[in-house]
């Protein structure tokens, strides 16, 4: 049996795990976003890095292809002849740093010297060749060992006699190729197994990378690629990554407070009772009262047991006071009553048969109480006497005194249940007129004991019978307290000398004179839940 501090702390301790949970999953997704856009945005820079400087190289190189038309019929013709022709065309391609001349494998005119007698595989040993070439090399006539990349376009069969156009590559290198720390740490020109390193010489092997990543993208006009080398979007992410955890934490706290209030119907104990509702997961189980005298059955007491099974048996003690703060004891009062019209036929046809139902003070007010029985209750014309047990847990002085006369005007009783424990005052009890007042199980406990509460229950009586109210004595156990009560002029009696509270379909067999079932749980005999 779980208290009613136990089980709301339970909902209290899952609904905050789960609304930490959703802090911690926001955070989580926050800074995963966070990551992955900041790695797709580091690939994006460096795939648009080597895609921009490649197009430019591109852009800057397609204008010596079309320059082959205009100096590749110069080859062979005097140097004296052509020399101011070859000035002007490297002034107007500006990138070239100087275009020669070659006949059967000499260079034999220059755009910078003139006329010049130089084999060229002297300063270029790759040249001639019989197809063009795109050469990574460095200089070695004009700026010694400085980087160049030469153009060479072959202009006989045999590759002996061409053009050569030199083109300013260091120069271009600072301008595209400089890299843009810290996600590009380093830029590289490669053209046929040469590399230029940015601000480095011409070398024949690519640098080790020391725990970096490389990316490479080729041209598709020349047989050149442009690499870059860097910590890798991935680790740069991540190494980012602490600088995006202030803004994961305000997601994660707002995530926080948004599932706590989100939460506040779906994870509460009030959500319990309206699945409860809805799956008819409460029973209705019922209490003999007998007269005092003859102990014949005149009536019961309609009780509500709830096997929830998600939390197993739930105490009327937690759940009924739970419903009462959130304002669900209403519908739970509802719910007794169509179910026990539903189930009359199990009870006496007897206008003297009392049938009766607890019901909340905060229920009367506004007469919504009263609506509620002409909807579900008199339209069965009920033959048994209903009986509206009013506990005191709220204030009574709330409860109008007209309801009280409207249903007085429709033939229902009422009584005041646990008498003597709530704001008993003989002022209400003068407004409500009662027409039974349930003595509370303590006092009847009292009795034949020097306790003080013996003294009050003889009071308690003796009050009832001033005012003409009828008494019903709750919690009788001993054959001297139902010997004490009878004396003292108490008409009826209730409690587990008579009969344990009982499913109401087991009742027709206990009237029958069968012995009263035990409470069930789970099938099982198990101890009486309270009532």
């Amino acid at each position: 049996m779980q208290t009613a501090q136990r089980i709301i702390k339970s909902y209290r301790r899952r609904r905050a795990i789960v609304c930490v949970l959703a802090g911690i999953v926001a955070l989580m997704v926050t800074l995963a976003f966070r990551f992955i856009s900041e790695r797709n945005l580091n690939q994006q820079r460096v795939a648009l890095f080597t895609h921009h400087a490649v197009a430019t190289l591109d852009r800057l190189m397609l204008p010596l292809i079309s320059s082959r038309k205009a100096l590749a019929p110069l080859v062979g013709v005097a140097c004296s002849d052509v020399h101011l022709q070859l000035r002007k065309q490297a002034a107007s391609l500006q990138t070239v740093r100087a275009i020669g001349l070659i006949e059967n494998g000499i260079l034999y005119c220059s755009s910078i010297f003139g006329n010049r007698n130089v084999p060229i595989h002297q300063l270029q040993p790759a040249l001639p060749a019989s197809q063009p070439l795109l050469v990574l090399s460095t200089d070695q006539s004009l700026l010694k060992d400085r980087p160049v990349l030469i153009m060479w376009y072959p202009t006989t069969p045999d590759g002996q006699s061409g053009v050569i156009e030199a083109v300013n590559i260091e120069l271009l290198s600072s301008l595209m190729l400089e890299p843009q720390a810290p996600l590009i740490t380093g830029v590289i020109l490669s053209v046929a197994g040469r590399h230029l390193v940015h601000g480095k010489s011409v070398l024949t092997d690519l640098p080790l990378l020391a725990d970096e990543k490389r990316y490479q993208r080729a041209s598709q006009n020349f047989p050149f690629t442009v690499s870059v080398s860097g910590p890798g979007s991935t680790r740069l992410a991540l190494r980012h990554l602490p600088s995006q955890l202030p803004l994961a934490l305000m997601m994660g706290l707002l995530t926080g407070f948004i599932a706590w209030f989100a939460t506040a119907n779906r994870m509460s104990f009030s959500r319990e009772i309206n699945l409860g509702l809805a799956g008819r997961e409460f029973a209705l189980f019922c209490q003999p009262l007998v007269h005092a005298q003859s102990l014949q059955c005149v009536g019961v007491e309609i009780l509500l047991r709830w096997h929830n099974p998600r939390q197993g048996w739930i105490s009327p003690e937690v759940f009924i006071p739970i419903a009462e703060d959130q304002h669900l004891i209403a519908r739970l009062t509802r719910y007794v009553l169509i179910e026990t019209k539903r189930q009359l036929h199990l009870f006496p046809a007897d206008a003297h048969f009392h049938i009766g139902v607890n019901v909340a003070p905060s229920h009367i007010r506004h007469g919504e109480l009263l609506k509620d029985l002409h909807r579900l209750w008199f339209t069965g014309r009920p033959v048994q006497q209903l009986t509206i047990e009013l506990t005191e847990r709220d204030a009574l002085l709330d409860v109008d005194p007209r309801m009280m006369r409207e249903l007085h005007r429709y033939g229902v009783k009422i009584a005041i249940d646990d008498f003597g424990t709530g704001n008993s005052s003989l002022s209400w009890l003068e407004k409500l007129h009662p027409d039974i007042l349930k003595i509370d199980k303590s006092y009847t406990a009292a009795i034949g004991t020097d306790a003080v509460n013996s003294t009050v229950t003889d009071m308690i009586i003796a009050l009832g019978q001033r005012l003409n109210i009828e008494l019903v004595a709750e919690g009788v156990e001993t054959q001297q307290q139902a010997q004490h009560l009878r004396q003292q002029g108490v008409q009826t009696l209730q409690g587990f000398l008579f009969a344990v509270p009982m499913p109401i379909e087991d009742f027709p067999d206990w009237l029958a004179g069968n012995t009263a079932p035990p409470a069930r749980q789970n099938d099982q005999v198990a101890p009486l839940i309270p009532g």
